[in-house]
């Protein structure tokens, strides 16, 4: 099953896809969880009724629905640069030995069919398709094994970029988090209802194709990302995970070749079995 948030007037409400049908849990009933993060931090027994009450929601429309963040409230969102070979080879950096961890903050969030705001301080804008994992029980010190144990779901995110002021200096994370640069949705996918080992991973800039790889080809499998990282550090319910971007980002271009995104430019990110991610650069 599909989960996301959407806006009724100014209320956030939880939402479920099966097929071509999405109703309103919240609408539901008093007992419903109003969101992903109440959904995802709910026992077992609260997210079974809730897909025991799917053919009983309030059905909406597709197109009509307004989303909000696909995870409303991480404590961290976390992501993995160069995770694909490809990528590695195209940005000519060396193949990392352990999954190279850096941060975005919540300031970053974004959703769905929002505009991403251009900070004036920069000019070199890129994108990033990633499938993203979305963290259901709290971790430490797990093994790979039991790491699949503790993930809710997943779902398609952007690590948008500003490359001059990620490459400003050795630290990235003024390139990594502006004001809406971290997209996510518009759906989690419940673990249960995905294999990850091999989705197709693409993105597009108005509507023209700029990046087509594959899960099969990451370094570090979620699994494996998921137990490494809580060797470090309690990973909580909601947390996020931005896995890493395949080949085909503007960076790796030769530079005479760099065209970098411009205010007016959609974005789409696609991940199979997840849904597309659509964005406008403001």
């Amino acid at each position: 099953m599909k989960f996301f948030n959407f806006y009724v007037q100014k209320e956030i409400h939880l939402g479920a896809v099966q097929g071509e049908k999405a109703v309103d849990l919240t609408a539901a009933g008093k007992e419903m969880p109003r969101n992903t993060d109440e959904l995802i931090k709910g026992s077992s027994a609260v997210q079974k009724k809730v897909e025991e009450l799917f053919a009983a929601a309030p059905v909406i429309e597709l197109s009509a629905i307004k989303y909000a963040p696909a995870v409303m409230n991480p404590e961290k969102i976390l992501c993995v640069g160069l995770n694909y070979a490809d990528h590695s080879a195209e940005t000519h950096m060396e193949l990392p030995k352990y999954p190279a961890l850096f941060s975005k903050f919540s300031n970053a969030l974004n959703a769905a069919g929002e505009d991403i705001p251009l900070p004036k301080t920069a000019e070199q804008f890129d994108y990033e398709a990633e499938l993203v994992i979305v963290i259901g029980k709290k971790a430490r010190d797990i093994t790979k094994e039991q790491a699949e144990n503790y993930i809710f779901g997943y779902t398609a995110g952007n690590d948008f970029s500003a490359r001059d002021l990620q490459l400003r200096t050795t630290q990235w994370l003024l390139g990594k988090s502006p004001d809406g640069f971290a997209p996510i949705g518009p759906h989690i996918v419940s673990a249960d209802a995905i294999d990850v080992s091999s989705l197709n991973v693409q993105s597009y800039v108005n509507g023209m194709l700029r990046q087509n790889g594959n899960t099969k080809n990451m370094i570090f499998d979620c699994a494996t990302i998921v137990s490494y990282i809580s060797q470090f550090m309690t990973l909580k319910p909601g947390d996020i995970i931005f896995t890493g971007t395949p080949s085909g980002v503007i960076l790796g271009y030769p530079k005479d070749k760099r065209c970098w995104l411009k205010a007016g430019d959609e974005v789409t990110i696609k991940i199979e079995g997840i849904g597309d991610l659509k964005n406008t650069l403001k």
